[in-house]
């Protein structure tokens, strides 16, 4: 049982070398949520309704 274990944890050292080593993304860190780039197509949206608005009435 600790050959498999062993062996796991080589294997799993082995794919993140790999990983970093090609220019691959690894990010360690955990989930990440970025709330900046949310506001950016509702607001776009909302700048469009008003001006389309004003088309459709004219």
């Amino acid at each position: 049982m600790w050959k498999v274990l062993v062996g796991f944890a080589v294997f799993a050292a082995l794919a993140l070398l790999v990983l970093m080593k090609s220019g691959g993304n690894v990010d360690m860190g955990g989930e990440k949520h970025d709330l900046g780039a949310a506001p950016e197509p509702v607001a776009a949206a909302a700048s469009a309704a008003p001006a389309a608005a004003s088309a459709a009435s004219q």
